[in-house]
């Protein structure tokens, strides 16, 4: 396999995973900033892991499996080079995400360059994709966020314990998350756009939470830049029907998550964690969800915590690699966390 733009937090974590999985053998790697230096240059965490050197694009030879790190907008105008190279294409960017071009428009502020190929690509979200998933040849990253709170409010939504259409989401992210990575130069090779600390209306995730959800909840998002590198808090407000005990609620995430090897339900009541944190989830796949209600008011407050460059890019992409080609979920994703 080869990952396309491997010298950003995408394509670098998505690197780190598939180097442990005993089912890929990377072959090649491509930035056009760093091409020609030792990726260790770049990701001093592969040190004497891999000895593989960037190379650029052009140079790109074909694979069984070509993992596109590129920035928005990118990979959409060279998905014709990609395909020709491999029969298996995954994208971590947002360009196949969508499936409605005029909503691709709409939150992206330019039509698509290849309308034709939205819905081509399945969604990389197996808990609520899995049969999209097995065998598919084209996959599409979620966004993290997106991936955060859509399983925080999957549950509800599919139960139909949600009284009122509108949720409040407040995702608190890391700068990975906004897309702040550094490069040698000081730079991020292969990303673009200016980091936002705060995003009060208007985030690109929400359409893919609302379309993951049903297109019945209307959700207003907003995003705030933390302290940490890695790591997303999702904070959701959602309204319950009338006599909703929080035994229902716990029930919903039970059907929902019971068989699902990376969703764990937190519902300590000792102790200091007994919300979902993300810092214990650093380097894992795992997604923590938690929720407390408010009996009087009805208001139930939904948390999900993850590594927004694990289970919010990387490994939910290896995670639905892994259904596609029919192997154990688990694979290259055993990494349990630390604490403290």
């Amino acid at each position: 396999m080869a990952i396309v733009g491997a010298s950003g937090y995408a394509g670098g974590e998505f690197l780190r995973l598939a180097l442990a999985h005993p089912g890929l053998e990377v072959v090649q790697v491509t930035s056009e900033r760093n091409a020609g230096l030792a990726v260790a240059l770049v990701h001093p965490n592969l040190r004497d892991v891999t000895r593989l050197r960037f190379t650029t694009f052009d140079e790109l030879e074909d694979a069984d499996l070509l993992v596109a790190g590129l920035p928005h907008g990118m990979l959409s105008g060279r998905v014709d080079e990609l395909l020709a190279r491999a029969p298996r294409l995954i994208d971590l960017s947002a360009d196949f995400r969508l499936r409605d071009a005029a909503a691709y428009e709409r939150w992206y502020g330019a039509p698509h360059p290849r309308p034709e190929l939205l819905g081509t690509f399945a969604y990389a979200l197996p808990e609520l994709y899995r049969r999209d998933l097995v065998g598919a040849t084209r996959i599409s990253g979620a966004g993290c966020i997106a991936t955060a709170a859509t399983l925080a409010l999957a549950p509800l939504a599919r139960s139909g314990l949600l009284a009122r259409r509108d949720v409040v989401v407040e995702a608190k992210i890391g700068s990975s998350a906004a897309g702040n990575a550094p490069s040698l130069s000081g730079h991020h090779p292969e990303r673009s756009g200016v980091v936002r600390t705060y995003q009060a209306t208007g985030h690109r995730h929400t359409p893919e939470i609302e379309s993951s959800l049903g297109g019945g909840v209307a959700i207003h998002l907003t995003a705030t830049a933390v302290e940490r590198v890695r790591g997303i808090l999702v904070t959701a407000h959602a309204w319950m029907s009338d006599g909703t005990s929080e035994r229902d609620v716990q029930e919903a995430l039970r059907a929902a998550y019971a068989d699902e090897p990376f969703v764990r339900i937190v519902a300590a009541r000792r102790g200091i964690h007994r919300v979902p944190d993300p810092k214990i989830l650093d380097g894992t796949n795992w997604c923590d969800v938690g929720f407390e209600l408010d009996p009087a008011s009805g208001r139930v407050v939904m948390m999900a915590a993850i590594d927004n460059l694990v289970k919010g890019t990387a490994g939910h992409a290896l995670q639905s690699l892994n259904v596609a080609m029919g192997w154990d979920e688990r694979l290259g994703l055993a990494f349990a966390g630390l604490h403290p």
